[in-house]
């Protein structure tokens, strides 16, 4: 079945195609709202809130781009309100909890990564330093994008963006270096 009979069968409230689209869909985008929040029965349910939206919107699909591109930006958007509204999670880190990191990652190391260590990885930066590599590396926004999306100076996206980078590159040392390798 192609994408737009799909979408058709979703414009028509068809439960089969509200199925399909869930049971295909479904772990691209839990892996997205897990990349956001970091817990997985939160984002379980950032997921179902995510498909609630899709499904109430999609009469608002015009075609133009793909489907699932088009849902990614809903699910982006539903884990990025969700952390707006947590008081706890500020989306920026003060100056005074971040350290410059001096050492460089070998590109042997990064290559022996697998993609579910690198995950690991980027789920231990803090919520701000995550939140704008997830949308500036992976999902490909401008830090322009970045900062009309959390209300913030695109300054401070481009800041946070170093710093998360800094952050893995040392998390990254840390996990997969030894102590005694290379060091002085």
């Amino acid at each position: 079945m192609d994408e737009q009979q799909l979408v058709s069968g979703c414009k028509r409230a068809e439960a089969w195609a509200y199925k399909t689209i869930y049971e295909q869909y479904a772990p691209v985008m839990l892996s997205i709202c897990m990349r956001y929040v970091g817990d997985r029965e939160t984002a379980r349910d950032l997921m179902h809130d995510g498909f609630i939206r899709v499904f109430t919107k999609v009469a608002q699909y015009r075609g133009a781009g793909s489907f699932e591109g088009w849902m990614k930006r809903i699910f982006v958007t539903t884990a990025l309100e969700y952390l707006r509204t947590k008081e706890a999670n500020k989306l920026t880190v003060p100056l005074e909890e971040y350290e410059q990191v001096t050492e460089d990652v070998s590109p042997d190391v990064i290559q022996r990564l697998t993609a579910d260590e690198l995950m690991n990885c980027i789920a231990m930066l803090p919520k701000g330093y995550r939140t704008v590599f997830n949308l500036f590396a992976i999902e490909g926004y401008s830090h322009k994008e970045i900062a009309e999306l959390l209300d913030i100076q695109e300054s401070t996206s481009k800041t946070q963006f170093f710093r998360a980078r800094n952050h893995l590159q040392k998390i990254i040392t840390q996990l997969f270096i030894p102590d005694d390798a290379g060091r002085k």
